[in-house]
């Protein structure tokens, strides 16, 4: 079947729900080769994945993920998570951790669902193993921890089990250059299934797409974010440097398209070599450094620009200045600091 589907691509014709159901069956088997699935992967991205294969691949791979037992006293609450799809190849730090840890700080509910570095040097479970997180809970840990402390992480792999039987399609495509439906999913298939997201891509026409699918899944409020970086290129968060595109909407309101220059909320004038990371270990110093406060200029503008995002999509404010004001009296408080220590002091299971 999967051939089948590989040549009708090709032709041009995009897959239906039908189709889309028995790819994934195919790509979550052993039966076919990983020569076959990277090539249907290969012919997906050329034809040009539509809203409805990316939510139509987000839904059936989530629902083979491994869900927390989520407390009852969560369910009626706004859960976000806050990530990106990564591929901007900017080297920044890791600044969608350190907003998570903002808004757990901040009162907002956060499953933060992630992985190691894969484009570049530190990714979020290596940056919170770093700071003493423990990003290897079970799911019944980690649905302590989010109703404990606020926040849990979500390893992609310990909760995606089907995943390893298209890994190595992934390494081929790779090899070759070739970017899949996978450079877009790992944000859609949090196993907590979060009421509201802050997304970011590297490309702005990504947003629109992104939005579109985060809202046909079922997600009661998001938002899909690119900041340019001007001759560099893009980030895939909001930019404290350039114009910013965003695809957004909330419950009982319409999707919404803007772009917008954040030059009422920068507090420092900064260029791209300002907001560089380095490995775990440098990212997790500077990650105290800014929730401790001590940090200023503009890696914490960038954090705080994110940041007033992440808590206008919880609906803990209502507006970007709001949220900029918030989290910067978290931090200043010495909220991020207590979050940070109550998490680094879990028990951690191998």
């Amino acid at each position: 079947m999967l051939d089948d589907l590989t040549l009708s691509l090709h032709d041009g014709k995009s897959l239906d729900s039908t189709a889309i159901e028995g790819a994934i069956d195919a790509m979550v088997r052993e039966e076919h080769s990983a020569e076959q699935k990277a090539a249907f992967l290969t012919a997906l991205a050329r034809k040009g994945e539509t809203v409805e294969e990316i939510s139509g691949f987000a839904c059936g791979l989530r629902a083979m993920a491994i869900q927390p037992p989520i407390h009852s006293s969560l369910r009626d609450e706004a859960i976000l998570d806050v990530c990106g799809t990564g591929g901007d190849h900017q080297n920044t730090f890791n600044i969608s951790t350190t907003v998570a840890l903002v808004l757990a700080a901040s009162g907002v509910t956060v499953a933060k669902h992630g992985n190691r570095a894969i484009t570049s040097k530190s990714g979020s479970a290596d940056v919170l193993e770093a700071l003493g997180i423990p990003v290897d809970l079970p799911p019944d840990q980690a649905a302590d921890s989010l109703h404990d402390h606020g926040f849990a992480f979500l390893f992609a792999p310990h909760y995606h089990p089907a995943f390893k039987y298209i890994v190595p399609a992934r390494k081929l495509c790779a090899a070759q250059g070739q970017r899949t439906i996978f450079n877009y999913l790992g944000p859609l298939l949090n196993p907590v299934q979060p009421s509201a997201q802050l997304i970011g891509v590297p490309r702005p026409d990504l947003c629109s797409q992104l939005g579109q699918v985060l809202q046909s899944m079922g997600v009661e409020r998001g938002m899909v974010v690119c900041g340019s970086v001007g001759e560099a290129g893009f980030l895939d968060e909001l930019s404290t440097l350039g114009e910013n595109h965003v695809a957004e909407f909330y419950q009982g309101r319409g999707f919404h398209k803007s772009s917008w220059r954040p030059d009422g909320f920068v507090q420092h004038e900064a260029k791209l070599s300002d907001l560089a990371g380095g490995d775990a270990n440098y990212n997790a110093q500077l990650l105290r450094d800014i929730l401790a406060g001590t940090l200023r200029g503009p890696k914490r503008d960038a954090v705080l620009l994110n940041s007033s995002a992440a808590l206008l999509v919880s609906g803990k404010v209502s507006s970007m200045q709001e949220g900029w004001d918030k989290a910067e009296q978290t931090i200043d408080s010495g909220a991020g600091m207590e979050t940070l220590r109550a998490l680094s002091h879990q028990d951690s299971v191998v």
